[in-house]
Formats: structure tokens, sequence, C-alpha cells
């Protein structure tokens, strides 16, 4: 590890090395993050495909979902010209890389594609991580997956460029919240000043991902907060809500332009703990859960059969809302 490598970790330098081996050994590379990929998932998979690409390895870069769509706020992200229909991915990876994936499940459409590859390097930093892959390059120190990518990129000996570092910029700002949560290190900034040094925008990507959003996204917005619940008297308090695909079907809001509501509602004093349960296109709720440092929102989150981190992590159920909650208040 370098020594200012944000988190810094317990990978061995070992692996590191048959990584470095395997990729620069293959010379085709599939590519995959998880479902729903949110800016850490997709820049990271993003970056090391540039990176690649530019080496001359052939890249195929996917998310094994059905209605297969770019999440709007991150369309704006370099390389999706890698990207492919999880139909057209390879059936048997001679190398596949998974980026932000916990479990082989979040990988939806393609987790059979990487039971069957050859050689699977997991690159996450979960620590409900289940090393599902031959190689795993698992740090649950480090900030966000996004560290570990870069990490992997200095080691192939590849140069980082703008259109690089602007996909490895939006995962370390996505998932340390902005430079605001815990997992804010000295390498943190660090690693932000070597990606700024490329000549990205800062300001362009934090509008991309935080200041824009279509008018129907302010009536979903009060209309969830008007049946948002407050739950003092559940373990160290609880702030909830939900938002239903009627809600969004309204004003033709896509699935992807509610995740940030529950950054509005674990503001709450009162409560340690906020959760929403979105319901997706499909009729599933896809439940986020927030943590301020009293509960471990991932052992919960595991038990429901999701996962995630001490202060953030999530989970898929198919029961009503009502029962949902019952079952995630049990456990608190």
């Amino acid at each position: 590890m370098t020594p200012d490598l944000p988190g810094g970790g317990p990978v061995p330098v070992r692996d590191w090395d048959r990584a470095v081996g395997l990729i620069s050994s293959a010379d085709e590379i599939a590519l995959a993050c998880h479902i729903s990929p949110d800016g850490d998932a997709l820049g990271s998979m993003l970056a090391l495909g540039l990176a690649l690409r530019a080496a001359g390895k052939r890249v195929t870069a996917s998310f094994g979902e059905r209605r297969f769509r770019v999440p709007r706020l991150l369309r704006f992200l370099p390389g999706q010209e890698l990207l492919a229909e999880p139909g057209d991915y390879p059936a048997v990876p001679e190398l596949m890389i998974t980026f932000d994936v916990p479990i082989v499940d979040r990988l939806g459409m393609l987790a059979g594609n990487a039971v069957k590859a050859r050689e699977l390097i997991v690159v996450d930093h979960h620590p409900s991580n289940t090393g599902f892959g031959t190689l795993n390059l698992v740090d649950p120190a480090a900030a966000a997956t996004a560290v570990l990518a870069e990490e992997l990129i200095r080691r192939l000996g590849l140069p980082l460029d703008r259109a690089i570092a602007t996909c490895l910029y939006a995962g370390l700002v996505t998932d340390t919240g902005s430079f605001r949560h815990s997992s804010t290190t000295p390498g943190v900034h660090l690693m932000a000043a070597r990606l700024v040094a490329t000549g990205l925008n800062p300001e362009e990507i934090a509008r991309e991902l935080w200041d824009r959003s279509p008018f129907g996204y302010l009536r979903v917005l009060g209309a969830v907060l008007d049946r948002v619940t407050l739950e003092p008297e559940v373990g160290e308090g609880l702030v909830w809500t939900f938002v239903t695909r009627a809600d969004r079907a309204a004003y033709g809001l896509p699935y992807d332009e509610v995740e940030g509501i529950i950054d509005v509602i674990r503001r709450t004093d009162e409560a340690d703990m906020a959760v929403i349960l979105k319901e997706d296109d499909d009729g599933a709720w896809q439940v986020s859960t927030r943590s301020k440092g009293a509960v471990d929102v991932s052992r919960i989150a595991t038990a429901l059969g999701g996962g995630g981190h001490t202060k953030a992590a999530g989970f898929t159920s198919h029961l009503p809302v009502e029962q949902t909650m019952a079952s995630l208040r049990a456990l608190l």
C-alpha cells in the first residue's frame, strides 16, 4: 500500500500483485458493478475500464438490470460507451472484475456470469463482503471502492487522465458524502487533490450529483415528507417514510430520482436512525437505512438479506410497508 492510500487496509501485497498479473495477461476483461449503481459503483467501474482500454485491452462493462439504464444524475460520467446490455455480456468471462458488490446477488442478472467466470476479482469496501471472488481486493477501511480502483490503476502502471479522474472523484465524493462522513481522512483529501490536479471541475461534478432535479421531484418530496413518521421510543429514535410507484408515476419520475430523499429525513434531531422504503418499477421495496452512530445498520440490513456499512446500508423487501417496518423494529 502507498502511505497515503485512504483507509490504507488489509489487502495483502501478494493479492495486489496477483490482480496485476491476471489483468496484464488477459486480452478481454469484463467489468460489472451492482444493480441500481451509485456514483462509487459506476464511477469505479468506468474509471478502470477507461484505463484498461487506453492500455489496449478489450473491455466490456455492465450491471445486471432488466431495465438497463444509467441513472440520470450519473449520465455525465465519461466512459459510458464501454457499457453493454446484460444480454450482451460474456457468458463465461475469462476475467471478470466487480466493483462495490458485497454479495453475488447484488450483481442481478450478471450473478450467473460471475459464478462461471474463470477468474473473478472482487473490488469492494463493504464490511459485509462475503469474499465471493477467486481474488478479493476488499478493504472495509477504505472510504470508497474508488479508493481501491485508483490503487489498482496505479499498481498497473496506468496514467490518470481527466476522464478517469472524473469517474474516481464521483465515487469518492459520493461515498464520503462530499467529504462530510467519518470516513474522510487525510488520505481521502490527498486522493481528491491528485484527481483534481488532472483538470476535472469539482463544481460541475457536485452540481450533477446533488444540485439538479426535475420539478416533479419537489412534488414527490412533498408527498413523502407529508407521511414521514417519527418514533422516538424505538431504539435510539427512528424516523421513516416511503415512496410508492404511484407517487413517482404521477410526475413521471424515474426510480433513481428519489435516492436522495433519505438525506433529507436523516437530519431529524430526535432520531439516530432514518429509513426510507422506495417501491421500484417491479413492485419490490428497496429499503435504505442511515444511522448517526448509535445503531449498526449493516447488521440489520444483513439480517434482512442485504448489507452495507455501519452507518449506511440497505435491503430489498417483498412484504408490505408495515410488515417490513415491523421486521426492522424487531431487530432494533
